[in-house]
């Protein structure tokens, strides 16, 4: 069986005239394949955790093939620090519902919709939000509740500090 590699196939799309197919179904079937994921990391972790957790994805651009995005898909016990590149859910282990409680998407595209917002699409309002949020130390607050610590956590303090400078 032959497989291209990833580099191969980024090189080949750069080349290829724009795709012709509905960008709708495009989108739908990309956002399947996300979900799928999403479950698929549940289900791996249901058996090693208990009770309630978190799936976090991260999403990374290729270095060499800038049209590459992958995203990593893992679980944990605490609400992670909120951070770029970064989508977060919360699995709710006895109702078995997935809850979405933010998306901060990469750093350029944050500081686009924070310095533009009085001009950002209505579309894209959710998403405005969630990085005015994220800038605020509003989503901070959120993972510190969502952990059980305190307000004014030093810990977690020097990490949002940190990772926003």
């Amino acid at each position: 069986m032959n497989r291209d590699t990833v580099g191969k196939i980024s090189s080949t799309l750069i080349q290829k005239e724009p795709e012709t197919r509905d960008p709708i179904e495009i989108e739908h079937e990309i956002h399947k394949a996300y979900e799928e994921e999403i479950l698929k990391c549940i289900d791996n972790n249901k058996r090693d955790i208990f009770g309630d957790f978190y799936v976090i994805v991260i999403t990374k651009k290729e270095a060499l093939m800038q049209n590459v995005l992958r995203h990593y898909y893992f679980a944990r016990l605490t609400c992670p620090t909120p951070d770029y590149d970064q989508t977060v859910y919360k699995y709710h282990r006895i109702s078995e519902k997935i809850e979405f409680l933010w998306v901060i998407p990469s750093k350029d595209t944050c500081e686009l919709l924070r310095d533009n917002k009085l001009s950002v699409d209505m579309a894209e309002w959710g998403l405005l939000g969630f990085v005015l949020d994220f800038y605020n130390g509003t989503l901070m607050h959120k993972a510190k509740k969502f952990n059980g610590e305190q307000y004014n956590s030093i810990l977690l303090d020097k990490e949002f500090k940190y990772a926003n400078h």
